[in-house]
């Protein structure tokens, strides 16, 4: 047999960092969860799967609307018409708790609830299903040790939505360990969650399919699902089939040297170009393009950003339709005089290097920061703090680090100087 393990779909969830982005590259982008899922029932109907298993976070939250829930329900009935059974378990975005809205589903798909834990079986298969579904979005014990004891002369699989100890920095909602995976003497562990794939275990096999469809920066490369076969009880074959439309990327580009504006974008261009050829496979590539290296160009690199972006996705364009698109320019860059050369200065732009290297010392600029932020932060949604970018400015204050934030900002504040002095 042959079944199909999935999580982490999070249909219509809200992308970010699609500022500037409009026409049919919008829609592509904006429509690539659901793209992803219906070529991953596309997949299930021409293989003929014999069942599809969803460890968790179908849904990223309450529905907006019933839309949400209508196109599932579709595409469960494309899967009821080909006789393929589905076996969905909710996770801590679609917790019981979180959704507000329901829908019946077509009798091929089987939920796992949340009070306990609960068993399916497929008789014809020799397959029982074990699993429970979150109650509540913070489920902070233990579940594996609930779960029943394999049923003997069945293939026992697990479905579980765990963070595993905290793997790959997600929430730790339904902690285990591996070892309690292992003892629990199952053929085979269906996670969720993680949204990178990962085979934790090959006997019993433990995996993490990842996420369907990569939703921003942070999820780069190929995501999709894991086709598992089974022959005589014994998993023979763990194989990933990529299911997303758009591909995340990102493209680093050295400037090293680069003596004209134009050759900062030369360099992008080709950047792009290879990226599109090595990494996108056919996919739209949503890109975050990195310049690195020591430049002259440095200051204005990082005062001209609306431009630099504009160029990058003028460049993008310029790769044919559909081929690229950039989400952001970061300029990483080092100055061709370093602070420590501004600062030796003995001019107003000497003066201004040291102010602003001594600038995260003064307690009262600090105390300043940290009382003007605190309270705009602290209004911010529990969820979009969650989700903000490590090392962004944001998140340097909502962590309440005025410090690391004047370090952050100074840079830029130099730049500005400096490029306005030459």
């Amino acid at each position: 047999m042959r079944f199909l393990h999935l999580a982490d779909v999070h249909l219509d969830s809200p992308l970010r960092g699609l500022a500037g982005v409009e026409g049919r590259v919008a829609e592509r982008i904006r429509g690539a969860a659901r793209a992803a899922f219906e070529q991953l029932v596309d997949l299930a109907v021409a293989e003929r799967s014999d069942f599809l298993v969803i460890a968790g976070d179908l849904y990223d939250g309450d529905w907006r609307d019933y839309h949400t829930g209508l196109f599932f329900a579709a595409q469960m009935g494309r899967l009821h018409e080909a006789s393929i059974p589905v076996f969905l378990l909710y996770g801590n975005h679609d917790a019981e708790s979180q959704i507000t809205r329901r829908l019946t589903l077509p009798p091929n798909v089987s939920v796992f609830g949340a009070s306990r834990p609960q068993t399916f079986k497929l008789d014809e298969l020799g397959v029982a299903l074990h699993g429970q579904s979150f109650r509540q979005r913070e489920v902070r014990e233990n579940l594996v040790p609930g779960y029943p004891q394999p049923l003997p002369g069945y293939f026992n699989i697990g479905v579980l939505h765990t963070g595993l100890g905290g793997m790959g920095g997600h929430e730790d909602y339904a902690p285990c360990a591996l070892a309690d995976l292992a003892a629990k003497g199952y053929d085979y562990w269906a996670l969720g969650h993680v949204h990178g794939f990962a085979v934790l275990q090959e006997r019993p096999p433990i995996v993490f399919p990842g996420n369907l469809q990569g939703r921003h920066i942070r999820e780069t490369g190929a995501k999709g699902a894991v086709r598992v076969s089974v022959v005589n009880g014994e998993v023979t074959e763990l194989a990933r089939v990529h299911t997303d439309t758009v591909r995340w990327a990102r493209v680093e580009v050295s400037v090293a040297e680069a003596a004209r504006f134009d050759d900062v974008l030369d360099r992008i261009r080709s950047g792009l170009e290879q990226a599109v050829a090595t990494e996108a496979d056919g996919r739209l590539l949503a890109c975050r393009v990195v310049l690195q290296g020591r430049s002259p160009l440095h200051e204005r690199l990082l005062t001209d950003g609306d431009r630099l972006l504009a160029e990058a996705r003028a460049a993008a364009l310029g790769l044919g339709a559909e081929a690229a698109w950039v989400e952001r320019v970061v300029v990483e860059t080092q100055p061709a005089l370093d602070a420590g050369a501004l600062a030796a200065r003995s001019d107003a732009l000497g003066d201004l290097q040291r102010l602003l290297a001594e600038a995260g010392m003064d307690a009262s600029l600090v105390a300043q920061i940290e009382g003007e932020l605190g309270p705009l932060v602290r209004r911010l949604p529990h969820d979009l703090r969650r989700e903000l970018e490590p090392g962004s400015l944001l998140q340097l204050a909502a962590d309440g680090d005025a410090a690391a934030l004047i370090a952050a900002v100074e840079p830029w504040l130099s730049a500005r100087v400096v490029a306005q002095d030459v």
